[in-house]
């Protein structure tokens, strides 16, 4: 299904009034095929590493529908030229309107602003819909880590895409 011609996706940085729903789409998205973190306990979203000013929101027709972390892979000034996805989710009554896409595009664009030359972003081998998105963005895989997780009763690859933002 596709966002109707009436619908539009705007893209903003979070706000701090942005965190219940935030942490609804956290709650609607998680699943041990997309992410290896456990279940929240008591959902929070925003906390010292997940800040308003690295948090990408995607509204479509005024109310969010997803988000995107952005920010440097590790804390080390030598990493600094690099940007990472450390985070992307859409709302399921969302999925399939082009909202995702539009996240990742704007976390390009983030990215170069920032100087990057990379955006890296590490994907399990059970979300599927994530990998093909990623690869339609331009992104190549770079490693696999096999069997880095066991989830769910099962090993799954941790595959590390990354794209060139600098030719």
């Amino acid at each position: 299904m596709s966002a109707t011609a009436t619908s539009t996706v705007t893209i903003r940085f979070a706000e701090a009034t942005d965190e219940r729903r935030l942490v609804e789409i956290d709650v609607a998205t998680w699943s041990p095929l997309v992410t290896p973190a456990p279940r929240a306990a008591e959902p929070v979203f925003f906390r010292p590493h997940v800040e308003p000013a690295d948090t990408l929101v995607a509204e479509l027709d005024g109310h969010i529908a997803g988000y995107a972390l952005i920010g440097t892979p590790t804390p080390l000034p030598a990493s600094a030229r690099v940007q990472m996805i450390r985070g992307l989710a859409v709302d399921p009554a969302q999925q399939g309107k082009g909202i995702g896409r539009a996240l990742v595009d704007a976390a390009i664009v983030e990215a170069t602003a920032r100087g990057a030359v990379r955006l890296s972003l590490r994907v399990l081998s059970t979300n599927d819909g994530a990998r093909r998105l990623y690869a339609a963005a331009g992104f190549e895989t770079e490693g696999v880590l096999a069997d880095e997780f066991f989830l769910d009763g099962h090993d799954v690859d941790d595959h590390l895409l990354a794209r060139r933002l600098d030719r």
